[in-house]
């Protein structure tokens, strides 16, 4: 058992597939109806930390029509430069599941940020689409 988990967490960023990347996307309501392509997967941890990102080709239309689901969110804001979740430490790890729609210079981003009570990292995830490319890059931020 030992050595099976060694081989797969050596090799994680090669196992990772198209499905495993819908079914993260899917976690928040993120869906792709077109073929997509998969550019770029990584993924590092260490005590207690662990950040995994990966990049994705998608259509044109899956593009505007995530682009538009971002920016016709009631909360959505224009031009951001910084989001910060932690002005309430409490929040951290007891507060409620937040999501934030923005944009920045270069991009439409849908970031999750869910606690997971004392002890436990939050959920935090951010989602961004590029605005002269139909890149779309995720990232699961756990610290």
């Amino acid at each position: 058992g030992f050595i099976i988990m060694s081989i797969l967490s050596i090799y994680e960023d090669e196992l990772f597939s198209k499905s495993d990347a819908i079914k993260l996307l899917s976690e928040q309501d993120i869906e792709l109806k077109e073929d997509f392509e998969l550019i770029n997967n990584e993924s590092m941890s260490g005590i207690g930390d662990y950040y995994h990102t990966f990049t994705l080709r998608i259509s044109d239309s899956d593009r505007e029509r995530i682009i538009n689901e971002i920016v016709s969110a009631k909360d959505f804001n224009q031009n951001i430069q910084t989001v910060g979740y932690f002005s309430d430490m409490d929040d951290y790890y007891n507060g409620p599941r937040r999501i934030k729609y923005y944009e920045t210079e270069n991009q439409y981003i849908k970031e999750l940020f869910e606690p997971q009570g004392k002890g436990y990292a939050p959920i935090y995830r951010k989602i961004e689409i590029d605005k002269n490319d139909n890149i779309l890059i995720f990232e699961d931020i756990d610290d």
